[in-house]
């Protein structure tokens, strides 16, 4: 059994990751803004990524760091800084306080794309703060996450619904379910091949899909023939902007948001593909649409 240090815990991908790593026989320590029931092998460390206490508390007695925790959206580039760049050096440092030396980095795929996004910079400062760490550290850069439990990705499901699917300007990007994700993570963990190693994981389709594609796969997961239409990049700025005026901060698609949505290559570099002896994705994109929508509609959140 092995113990891991876990930020981002409570979260979309934190919480799968708990999940396989307790059933995997694994201990789980993680931190958590927010009081939690307690839970066989999983030890809730309060605090925040700009707690150094709880961030050592968190690290201690800990075989690796996994450092999911971030923000997705910000008014402005400021507004990263905090979470993704303190709180990641915080959280180096916490692990070298503890003497724990595996560091696995959930960074995004907009981190090789610094200049597009204040998101996308703000990660790439994260992976700049690793590399430079001194630990065994590895970096995975996932694309687009998608699967049960997931509420960043409901209103596409919830368009292709209504039959019509409105997409930014033409691009291709890959995809890749949760559970895939998080079954890459903890092999990552398991192998000292991957230490100093970038990953840049799919669900194995080659050269991913085409926007349009994408909204006709929804379709289908969720039964409907579906009609999609690509905006141009300045009603999708218009967009954000409107968002933000009738949703204030609880707008899903941000000024910066747009800028990266409206970038034509989110495909994940197949040089950087995990090597196949150490995980192959699982779940291909048809299958995982449909077992997501499937689950949306068994909770209630999509009809």
């Amino acid at each position: 059994m092995s113990v891991y240090a876990v930020t981002g815990g409570t979260g979309f991908v934190g919480r799968q990751l708990l999940s396989l790593a307790v059933g995997a026989g694994h201990r789980v320590q993680a931190l958590t803004r927010t009081e939690r029931p307690a839970c066989d092998d999983v030890d809730w460390i309060p605090g925040t990524l700009g707690d150094r206490e709880s961030l050592h508390d968190l690290s201690q007695d800990a075989d690796a760091v996994i450092h999911i925790a971030g923000a997705i959206r910000a008014a402005d580039r400021s507004g990263f800084e905090a979470p993704n760049i303190a709180g990641t050096q915080n959280m180096v440092d916490a692990a070298r306080r503890a003497g724990v030396s595996r560091f696995i980095h959930i960074s995004s795929l907009t981190a090789r794309e610094p200049n597009v996004s204040d998101y996308g910079w703000s990660k790439a400062e994260s992976e700049k703060i690793v590399r430079d760490s001194g630990l065994d550290w590895t970096i995975i850069r996932p694309p687009a996450v998608y699967g049960p439990g997931d509420r960043e990705t409901l209103e596409l499901f919830a368009m292709a619904r209504r039959g019509l699917v409105i997409l930014p300007p033409k691009g291709r990007t890959s995809l890749i379910h949760v559970e895939d994700l998080c079954r890459l993570i903890l092999a990552t963990i398991a192998s000292d091949a991957t230490i100093g190693a970038f990953y840049e994981p799919d669900d194995g389709t080659r050269n991913g899909l085409c926007h349009v594609e994408f909204a006709h796969a929804l379709g289908r997961a969720v039964d409907r023939s579906v009609r999609a239409v690509s905006m141009p990049a300045p009603l999708v700025r218009l967009g954000a902007r409107l968002d933000r005026l009738f949703r204030g901060e609880n707008a899903k698609l941000t000024p910066d948001r747009a800028r990266y949505f409206c970038h034509s290559d989110w495909v994940a570099n197949p040089a950087l593909t995990p090597p196949a002896d150490m995980w192959v994705p699982s779940i291909p994109y048809e299958a995982g649409l449909a077992d997501t929508a499937r689950w949306y509609r068994e909770q209630g959140w999509l009809r």
